[in-house]
């Protein structure tokens, strides 16, 4: 008799609980303690059921595994190069500038991406070739360090091909999660990936600490370049079925026009746009503030700089596990408007935080806050767009995430390289929610109908 694998194992182990505690509790039935444990058992299934729903679809469980592993490469990668970048330059503008650079392609190329993504009938392969790319640009930049000759006109080049990947790689990956796991399960999905993101910005900071210590950057490069076999292998074994969409016979540049017509026609997508654009672009550069806060504030090296992006990835996964058992009761405007405020909060109260300790607490408490904001936008996007524009409207969504960073990277940098590196954090807090109140005095009736809709 043929085995089942062992996620399907688990599924129906999970699936058929309420049959086992019904079969249990007969045989207990006289035994009160017993009887109590597996109540407390159930609602604890009941609890994972709905954590990990998006699970139970094996396509997904194929992606999701796969990125376990390459997410991991890739902060390791992005902690080394920034830390790298300040070795080169001792400048945080230079930082700020790399952060540009691998950001610009998206702010240039992303709604065209999103034309793209709705015109390929099968994402699968359209991020299999990104990621087929990405393990090549993760080799040059090991050679080029296992060599010496790294430079950093090197990086900035290598760090505007990972860009350009970045920007079709993003709205594909997103708007391949309903074909995978369908709407019903969909924030549920996205809550999940950012669980593994923040994992792995927790683990990759902290392993890219320990191998910078012990072996220097470029085995950092190398881990990156090897763990994108895991995405493509897992990219491979997925099948769904491809999705046509009617011809119209429009060229590029039309098709961008009526996506963003129609995202700006939709009241809901339209002020979601407005507070992805001012949050994302100002208040989420903590990885330009932070490698700059943990030598001028804390006066600490490396160490505390990959401690301090590992807080914040626990705070990150801690949110984002948050969001995947709440999934089920779907989005809550409240919710997003608290994330944004006490996220933005802390980031100006940091202008005050000398204390290492106190610092690992604030980056723990922004990084929760930015999964609960991002998970919540993210949904409202995917859950309120049509299905011929999703691929465009969720280009929009990583043009907002990313595409947008040049700008806040730039003005971050800047401002840090003026006035000095205590102004980073509180910058970015500061500058979003001065913005957020103009964006509301100009737009108040769009903000009010938008926070009444259900």
């Amino acid at each position: 008799m043929p085995q089942a694998p062992v996620g399907d194992t688990t599924f129906f182990f999970l699936k058929n609980f309420d049959c086992i505690c019904c079969i249990i509790k007969l045989l207990t039935l006289n035994s009160p303690v017993i009887g109590c444990d597996i109540l407390q058992a159930h609602h604890l299934s009941a609890s994972l059921q709905n954590m990990f729903s998006s699970l139970q679809y094996k396509n997904f469980r194929y992606f999701w595994f796969g990125q376990c592993i390459a997410l991991i490469g890739m902060w390791m990668q992005r902690t080394a190069l920034v830390w790298l970048v300040y070795e080169l330059t001792d400048s945080p503008f230079m930082v700020g500038l790399i952060g540009v650079c691998q950001f610009t392609p998206m702010l240039l190329l992303t709604l065209f991406a999103g034309v793209i993504v709705d015109r390929v009938s099968s994402k699968r392969n359209l991020l299999l070739v990104t990621n087929f790319f990405f393990m090549i640009q993760g080799l040059l930049m090991t050679l080029l360090t296992y060599t010496g000759i790294i430079t950093y006109v090197h990086i900035f080049i290598l760090s505007a091909v990972f860009g350009t990947l970045m920007t079709f790689d993003m709205p594909a990956r997103q708007a391949f999660f309903p074909e995978m796991v369908g709407l019903k399960h969909v924030m549920n999905a996205v809550s999940l990936n950012s669980t593994i993101f923040n994992l792995a910005k927790i683990v990759g900071p902290a392993l890219a600490g320990i191998v910078m210590v012990e072996w220097g950057t470029v085995f950092c490069f190398l881990v990156n370049t090897i763990t994108y076999l895991a995405v493509i292998i897992g990219l491979l074994f997925i099948h769904t079925k491809p999705v046509h969409h009617e011809r119209t016979g429009k060229n590029i540049l039309q098709e961008m026009r009526e996506g963003l017509t129609y995202i700006w026609h939709e009241n809901t997508l339209k002020v979601n746009v407005l507070f992805m654009a001012i949050v994302s672009t100002f208040s989420l550069n903590n990885d330009v503030a932070t490698p700059i806060f943990a030598k001028e504030i804390l006066h600490m090296g490396s160490d505390a700089y990959s401690m301090l992006m590992s807080t914040t990835g626990v705070g990150a996964f801690c949110g984002a596990m948050y969001m995947s058992s709440r999934a089920k009761y779907g989005i809550n405007k409240p919710m997003f408007l608290g994330a944004i405020f006490i996220m933005t909060g802390a980031q100006i109260s940091m202008f005050f935080v000398k204390s290492y300790m106190l610092s690992l607490f604030m980056t723990m408490l922004i990084g929760f806050m930015i999964i609960v904001f991002l998970n919540m936008s993210n949904s409202i996007f995917q859950i309120y767009a049509d299905e011929q524009y999703r691929g465009r409207v969720m280009s929009v969504y990583s043009f907002l995430n990313g595409g947008s960073a040049p700008i806040g990277s730039f003005y971050i940098g800047s401002l840090m390289e003026q006035a000095g590196g205590v102004w980073g954090f509180p910058g970015c807090g500061a500058t979003a929610l001065i913005l957020l109140a103009i964006g509301y005095a100009f737009h108040k009736k769009s903000f009010n109908q938008w926070y009444k809709e259900s």
